[in-house]
């Protein structure tokens, strides 16, 4: 028997762990709690045979990822990359829009597009050196220091609120609110400024912020596919409730644990370092998402047409009023008019419902753990910017935060980004180590949200955990560029 490379979770980032070690030669087993595969990237049936995603549903970064670049999956998914990356209505038929082309998008905001071009063009043009960054470590001295630079002096800006006075049209600081509320943090904030700001510099580039035809389970069905291919496979129906008694394997041959959870499974194994242990105690968690599915008879009427073009569309209103819903959050508050994120795929991809139906995915902020049914709040939300919104309902799907919770253990409290994402967090994810996927459990390697660089879809905390085991010598003389070919 060779050696056993077991896999705790199917989300993105279990999976490309999964897929990097497979390829080195690891027998490797996928273990997954869910009765389908695919943790944050599954795309379910309703009853009425419409396709809804569970979790993410838009992916940004994933085209630019690092690893999903070095497995191929723009060829392997088909992709679609609208015109506009996002659209944030506003009261009395108004809307900003996130072009892909910056230009537009900044003679669109009127007397804010020269401070719009200098927030955005420095990050968006310099894409590439500005994923090195951040889609890594934050303790190491950064290949692209003056991208560093930029980047550190416009988060600095923007999580300030001397800072914001450097846009003045409702229109601009309605545009960057939004993307920068996607952090479920506290505004202003590094958290929702640093987030934000690369979301927003993904939006004006040509990978634009892409979604795959037919929903995010495409990423997994690639994934599980190239599993496949090399031995691996995902075991569904198969919880993992504490690591004490789990036989993954002898770490003294070389098999490999990898934990695409949260970090606290690791403290249901009884030799695991009291520091250790402390400082995952000590990790916090954030906010929870309450979401909505609907099906509709017919596409969103939205007050300003441009909006309908738009798959991923902030509705919030003004920037005080996002603000005034993600600091209650933070506040452990619920505000009467939440900031909802909403995607409307349908727009661009007939596959997701059938006889001229449409498609809306939703989801507001709400409190760590919290039963609220999102349904009511996000129809008047939409309601005030497309009237007539709830006459076309036809059916809907409702998971709270609590439900999320119990659907997906890695999601604590409803958090779907594996903790909150600060300052102190970004180093601390979930320890201050200069090797943080690696644990003090030999052969043991976190590979999930909760490890750098985070939460997205980008598979990275995971590929980072397998490149640690290869570098540790888990996996004989193989690299990385032997399973991609490309650079390690």
């Amino acid at each position: 028997m060779g050696r056993r490379a077991t896999i705790v979770g199917s989300g993105p980032n279990g999976l490309a762990a999964a897929v990097s070690l497979a390829r080195a030669g690891y027998e490797t087993t996928v273990l997954e709690a869910a009765e389908t595969p695919g943790g944050g990237i599954r795309t379910l049936e309703a009853p009425e045979g419409w396709q809804y995603d569970v979790c993410s549903a838009v992916h940004p970064a994933a085209l630019t990822s690092p690893f999903f670049t070095a497995f191929g999956l723009r060829e392997k998914v088909d992709w679609i990359v609208p015109e506009i990356s996002y659209a944030h209505p506003l009261d009395g038929g108004r809307a900003a829009l996130a072009w892909r082309d910056l230009d537009r998008t900044a003679e669109d905001l009127g007397s804010d597009a020269a401070a719009w071009r200098a927030l955005l063009r420095p990050l968006s043009t310099h894409l590439h050196e500005l994923v090195d960054l951040t889609g890594s470590h934050l303790l190491r001295v950064p290949r692209y220091p003056v991208i560093a630079a930029r980047f550190a002096a416009r988060v600095a800006q923007s999580s300030t609120r001397a800072g914001h006075g450097t846009l003045r049209t409702v229109e601009a600081r309605a545009l960057l609110s939004g993307v920068l509320a996607h952090a479920i943090a506290r505004q202003p904030s590094f958290g929702a400024a640093a987030s934000g700001l690369l979301l927003a510099a993904h939006a004006h580039s040509d990978m634009g912020w892409a979604y795959p035809r037919g929903g995010a389970g495409r990423i997994a069905d690639a994934l599980i596919a190239d599993l496949d291919a090399h031995g691996g496979h995902v075991q569904t129906a198969s919880p993992v409730r504490s690591l004490e008694h789990l036989d993954w394997g002898d770490p003294g041959a070389g098999d490999v644990l990898i934990l695409d959870t949260t970090p606290r499974l690791l403290l249901t194994h009884p030799d695991l370092p009291t520091a250790y242990a402390r400082a995952v105690r000590r990790y916090r968690y954030g906010g929870g998402a309450a979401k909505v599915d609907f099906l509709l008879d017919g596409p969103v009427p939205w007050a300003n047409a441009d909006v309908a073009r738009s798959p991923t569309v902030h509705v919030g209103g003004t920037r005080a009023e996002v603000e005034a819903s993600e600091n209650a959050v933070a506040r452990g508050q619920l505000s009467e008019r939440p900031f909802a994120l909403v995607v409307q795929p349908s727009v661009f991809d007939a596959t997701r419902a059938t006889d001229g139906h449409h498609v809306v995915w939703a989801y507001i902020h709400v409190p760590s753990g919290s039963t609220t049914d999102a349904t009511a709040l996000i129809t008047a939300q939409l309601e005030r910017f497309a009237p007539g919104f709830s006459r076309g309902v036809i059916a809907s799907r409702s998971m709270t935060a609590a439900e999320r919770a119990e659907f997906n253990p890695a999601d604590i409290g409803g958090d779907i980004l594996g903790g909150q994402f600060t300052l102190a967090q970004a180093i601390r994810r979930p320890v201050v180590a200069r090797v943080p996927w690696r644990t003090p459990l030999p052969g043991v390697y976190l590979g999930s949200a909760a490890s750098p660089p985070g939460p997205g879809v980008t598979g990275l905390p995971g590929w980072y955990a397998a490149r640690q085991a290869l570098r540790d010598g888990l996996v004989g003389a193989a690299s990385l560029s032997d399973l991609f070919g490309e650079r390690d």
